[in-house]
């Protein structure tokens, strides 16, 4: 006899975005709902991440609607609340919470986010009893993820976040660009990259053309500046056209002399509910020494949120679609306080479920940039680097104008 209803009918599960957005996130709701809806759950949507879940609830029926995936960010749009007590803000919202699960009958919670935004949800897990999967999101691309990247026999360990991809490319597209600039004016441009803790975002870069880069792995102490320096020179110098773009993350730790420590530069001195910074700036600070001290004309150009705005790109998109089969795997398990990840670097064509597994949501953490990924003495991405990013976003290209001219030497000379 075959069954009237759907696996899970009659249960609801709900989606909620939290921190900075992503170009994959509508991605990933889409895909999430659509799979949860196949067997049989209602889906719902939590507007403005763990906000939407205080007071009377701010929730979206999202089970029979269109939805556009391919539209960058995220339309249940997003904030950086956190339920549990905080130095900003020492209430405990968690009843509140519990409260609303309960009033919208949420069976399972889906948590699409970073190490915050998962990690309380975790807590919710351990301490209340939630059922929650979490989901994998950041440009920065430094949520643990166990994913392995094998290059040349080497096992190294990688990342592979949802939102890395789209905003890869966009930044390898940002630097190409700017190379016309620099090349113009014979300038060296530093371009400011996002991610706080890791350079894993900064070194796309160098696929559109970035020379040099810094990363926050790094610190940038009195003696190594004056090694950087010296390199820039170096490398500016042989330069055919007198041009350079050097890559840094916001988060680079550079060395302050009225402080004689090494800090990150900050835009703003006030802290989100997570206890973060809202960093930006050191760009301008790396410009200016240049100019100062080598007597060459530089340049800060801050990226800002241009790479994680606009469209989800191909890779994304499938990348999406392939965690969210792995969440079909955990809801039919019920294995609830995991996270669905890739278990290795792959190529497009093999984003497939058969490369998934998942981690536990307590184990996800920040991960930093592997050493075999920079060299720290040329200031640059290595060919371990260049080989993972090619996996997600292609060889290197960008234009080059590759023509040389005749000098003009005067008859009387």
């Amino acid at each position: 006899m075959k069954p009237k209803n759907k696996l899970f009918s009659g249960k609801t599960l709900a989606i909620l975005t939290g921190g900075g957005d992503t170009p994959a996130l509508n991605s990933s709701i889409e895909s999430i709902r659509n799979r949860a809806s196949l067997i049989g759950y209602k889906v719902y949507g939590i507007r403005q991440g763990w906000k939407g879940l205080l007071g009377d609830g701010d929730i979206l029926d999202l089970t029979h609607q269109p939805y556009d995936g391919w539209y960058g960010g995220t339309a249940l749009r997003s904030s950086r609340t956190n339920p549990f007590p905080s130095k900003k803000n020492t209430e405990n919202r968690v009843p509140q919470i519990l409260r609303n699960i309960e009033r919208y009958k949420i069976d399972v919670l889906v948590s699409i986010g970073g190490d915050d935004t998962n990690g309380a949800a975790k807590r919710l897990y351990e301490t209340e009893g939630i059922p929650v999967i979490g989901f994998p999101k950041t440009i920065d691309n430094d949520l643990r993820t166990r994913t392995m990247h094998d290059y040349k026999g080497n096992k190294i360990e990688g990342v592979l976040c949802p939102g890395f991809p789209s905003a890869a490319k966009g930044v390898m597209e940002y630097a190409a660009n700017l190379r016309t600039t620099a090349e113009s004016h014979s300038r060296i441009i530093v371009l400011e990259v996002m991610g706080r803790d890791a350079g894993w975002l900064t070194g796309s870069a160098c696929f559109g053309g970035a020379e040099m880069a810094l990363i926050p792995e790094i610190e940038m102490t009195k003696e190594r500046i004056e090694f950087f320096l010296e390199s820039v020179k170096e490398r500016y110098m042989s330069s055919p056209k007198k041009a350079l773009i050097i890559a840094v993350s916001e988060g680079v730790r550079w060395f302050n002399p009225e402080s004689n420590t090494t800090e990150v530069v900050c835009a703003s001195s006030e802290l989100d509910e997570y206890g973060h910074r809202r960093f930006g700036g050191v760009s301008g600070v790396i410009a200016s020494e240049i100019f100062h001290k080598l007597k060459i004309e530089a340049r800060a150009q801050i990226s800002g949120y241009y790479a994680r705005s606009g469209v989800c790109r191909n890779y994304d998109r499938r990348l999406t679609m392939t965690l969210a089969d792995k969440v079909v795997d955990l809801l039919l398990r019920e294995h609830y306080g995991q996270m669905p990840v890739i278990n290795k670097i792959v190529n497009y064509q093999e984003l497939e479920e058969f490369n998934t597994t998942s981690i536990d949501m307590g184990e996800i953490g920040n991960k930093c940039l592997p050493e075999e990924y920079y060299d720290t003495n040329k200031f640059c991405f290595t060919d371990a680097y260049i080989d993972f990013v090619s996996h997600i976003i292609g060889k290197p290209r960008f234009l080059e104008f590759n023509y040389d001219f005749p000098v003009v030497i005067p008859e009387d000379l």
